[in-house]
């Protein structure tokens, strides 16, 4: 199985167009949260409906995951916390979002909301437990916030993790969490895009303006996680002790030589100036 996973899009039309174009050489797309921008010009609602539409195109590719963001919030629930109410929809078009699971083979993938209150907090950690007691050989977290103390959640002068998150995770210690959220961890000096928390795996895509997004890739199969940014290309063992820095990608994959391809419509010349 083969994972592409994305987060802090933040309503970038060209990255979005970009992840349509690749979601179909994957068997499952994670969107670790912050599909929205809330310091956009554009009007939330309109953001939703845009995205919506985008992530509909999606899931008629191939599998999608969802959690929710800080930027994804759009109401409040009756506690008075908010929520990303709009991601609740989403599953009616197949896509596993915020308090979902979801079975694929011998992995089980656990999607968390934005918590932004202690209710939501208690929701999530009684849907952690739940899903604890069916776990599978491979369990992965999408949680857009990356845990505490970690170079995922390094923002240059301080941490930006979640404190809580780390708690979990050395109580659970799933496979994989996947995380967004402190957009230059990966590209900053004791930042990095992955980290290990006792057996747990633990990444942060990081965010490049421009299309393609920055990326990750997951390929379970082979237990090996690739980093794509403008510039760089790196990997990891799934296998292996933690080990820094991190290979460079030397013989690209078929499939990483596959995205390269895709064309950016915004290059394409007007049908008058082809020659």
């Amino acid at each position: 199985m083969r994972c592409l996973v994305v987060a802090d899009l933040h309503y970038s039309l060209p990255q979005l167009d970009w992840l349509v174009s690749a979601a179909p050489q994957f068997d499952l797309v994670i969107f670790a949260g912050d599909a929205l921008d809330i310091g956009s010009i554009v009007d939330f609602r309109a953001q939703i409906v845009v995205v919506k539409k985008y992530l509909a195109l999606l899931a008629a590719k191939t599998r999608v995951i969802l959690c929710s963001g800080n930027h994804d919030l759009d109401e409040r629930n009756a506690e008075g916390e908010k929520i990303a109410r709009w991601i609740s929809e989403v599953r009616d078009i197949g896509i596993a979002c915020d308090g979902d699971s979801l079975t694929i083979g011998d992995t089980l993938f656990t999607v968390c909301p934005w918590w932004d209150g202690p209710l939501v907090k208690q929701r999530l950690m009684a849907q952690l437990g739940d899903a604890a007691s069916g776990r599978l050989p491979r369990w992965i977290w999408a949680h857009h916030a990356p845990p505490a103390d970690s170079p995922t959640s390094w923002g240059g002068k301080r941490f930006f993790g979640d404190v809580e998150l780390v708690q979990w995770i050395m109580q659970y210690q799933p496979s994989i969490v996947i995380s967004g959220h402190v957009h230059q961890s990966p590209f900053i000096k004791d930042g990095s895009w992955f980290d290990r928390l006792g057996e747990s795996w633990v990444f942060n895509t990081g965010l490049q303006p421009g299309r393609p997004p920055t990326y990750i890739v997951l390929d379970l199969d082979a237990n090996k996680a690739f980093w794509l940014a403008a510039g760089e290309a790196q990997w990891i063992d799934l296998n292996a002790p933690l080990k820094r820095p991190a290979t460079p990608i030397d013989a690209p994959p078929d499939w990483l030589t596959s995205l390269d391809r895709i064309a950016d419509p915004s290059l394409a010349r007007p049908q008058l100036a082809a020659g």
